[in-house]
């Protein structure tokens, strides 16, 4: 119930701030296991992208926006404990593995988790190689992809700077289906490969950005 409230008013703040575009939600599935496969460019996109689908969808975050102090630490340990975030200590040398894990946790539930196959934010606003985590979720897990592609996050809200108005894109493609590979016997590796080309294309067709591989 929590959950749903913030959503609603943090939705609310949305469209009247950022007054998002959005197509394609019809593409999303209303339940099983699924994937959301974005580009990354902000910070705000993992909170414009749960705004957008009509489910819950789970995010990894860095473990210190629930370790800060005083006022602001317990407003943000709040926020991202209610929208589901999972903690991720990235100086842990098995933090890659553990966060897969957790997010198959999610998959196995029948939940929707939400990934940047890219690893970190866009600073030169292309869209660069995959990796293969994501891939990994959808062919252990079973899950769909849904190929997501982000536009003028990183204007609202620019790597280091003060966030500002602004209108923003959340286009959501065709579900991509890991079925292919598995029922084709492809070995693992190639499978991860394959299918991480095959959503970053799709990522890059709904994005309009340049690829740097």
């Amino acid at each position: 119930m929590t959950y749903r409230v913030l959503k609603l008013i943090v939705s609310i703040l949305s469209l009247v701030l950022l007054r998002p575009r959005v197509t394609g939600v019809d593409n999303i599935p209303r339940k099983g296991p699924v994937i959301f496969a974005s580009n990354h460019l902000s910070f705000i996109d993992s909170v414009i992208i749960p705004i957008t689908v009509p489910r819950h969808v789970t995010f990894l975050a860095k473990k210190e926006y629930w370790t800060g102090k005083g006022v602001k630490g317990a407003m943000s340990r709040w926020f991202f404990t209610t929208m589901g975030n999972i903690p991720v200590d990235r100086h842990d040398p098995r933090a890659g593995q553990r966060s897969l894990e957790d997010a198959l946790a999610v998959l196995e539930k029948g939940g929707a988790f939400g990934i940047y196959p890219e690893g970190t934010r866009s600073r030169d606003g292309k869209l660069h190689k995959g990796h293969t985590g994501a891939a990994w979720l959808a062919l252990t897990g079973k899950a769909l992809v849904v190929p997501v592609g982000l536009k003028g996050t990183d204007k609202v809200k620019p790597i280091g700077k003060m966030p500002r108005l602004g209108r923003v894109e959340v286009h959501f493609g065709t579900p991509i289906d890991p079925a292919r590979q598995i029922e084709a016997g492809t070995k693992p590796a190639k499978a991860r490969r394959e299918l991480t080309e095959e959503v970053m294309t799709a990522i890059q067709k709904l994005s309009g950005q340049e690829r740097v591989d």
